[in-house]
């Protein structure tokens, strides 16, 4: 059990405009709201372990207890926006919410729109497909008969579109989705970040089809130095106050116990 927390409870219904759930994070009661900085959080929460909604439809994963320490330590009140992934950057530069906490790789061409954090946790990206499958080498031209699956929006999406522009492609609204196309056969091969994937390989029925193919993918240009917290270019205030809020949980053992909650290895 986490040793700091703050309890997420339903604010809310479907939203307009691509903006879906509003959830919120109660403060502790010593510090009044007043005295802390608002900060409204967008994630995607389809993207288990480390955003998601679970069965009673509250939010659950690695960025969402990251975000609740991140609130208690910089002081920060707290609201929780579920949002498309293909509208979280487009609506925070539009000011519909604060900062994106939702496992977003700091890539070259997002550094161009957004402010990010230092990076919170790292995890290269990786071809999987199915055990009976016969692919072995993941190269371009190996693969250039093949039908490749990636989800929408996403670094994968923009490294297969540049360095594997001859593919076929299927391109996937979530995760969840994406798993499911390799398992029922409807793609060969997926693109997708090692860590966000481990768990339904490691731990799931459907997932034991599956196994990585090829070698960790690391190009910065496209997966960046790993996942930062985005803000508006113009929030320096908020940068500033997350960045040491994650230094904090990062020297005082929070971030240790959330990371082995999720992992049985250190994803820093």
């Amino acid at each position: 059990m986490l040793r700091i927390s703050i309890q997420t409870i339903l604010r809310g219904a479907l939203m307009a405009g691509g903006i879906g759930v509003f959830l919120a994070a109660a403060a502790p009661l010593e510090v009044a709201a007043q005295d802390r900085m608002p900060m409204r959080i967008a994630v995607e929460g389809a993207f288990p372990p480390f955003n998601y909604l679970d069965a009673n439809n509250k939010l659950q994963g690695f960025d969402i207890d990251i975000a609740n320490a991140l609130c208690e330590v910089g002081k920060f009140e707290c609201q929780f926006i579920i949002e498309k992934w293909d509208d979280i950057i487009p609506d925070l530069v539009a000011d519909k919410y604060d900062a994106i906490i939702s496992s977003m790789s700091m890539s070259l061409e997002r550094r161009q729109k957004v402010a990010f954090t230092g990076k919170y946790y790292n995890s290269p990206s990786v071809f999987i497909a199915r055990k009976d499958s016969s692919i072995s080498d993941v190269s371009p031209a190996a693969l250039s008969d093949k039908i490749l699956g990636v989800t929408s929006s996403t670094a994968q999406e923009s490294y297969a579109n540049h360095l594997y522009p001859e593919m076929k492609k299927t391109v996937f609204r979530s995760s969840p989705e994406l798993y499911k196309g390799l398992a029922d056969g409807s793609v060969d091969i997926i693109l997708e970040d090692k860590l966000a994937i481990y768990d339904w390989i490691a731990n799931t029925k459907a997932g034991s089809c599956c196994e990585f193919k090829g070698p960790d993918l690391v190009d910065v240009t496209y997966f960046g130095e790993g996942a930062g917290i985005a803000l508006r270019l113009d929030d320096k205030e908020r940068l500033t106050r997350l960045n040491e809020a994650l230094k904090s949980i990062q020297a005082d053992g929070t971030y240790d116990m959330i990371n082995a909650k999720y992992f049985p290895f250190s994803i820093q």
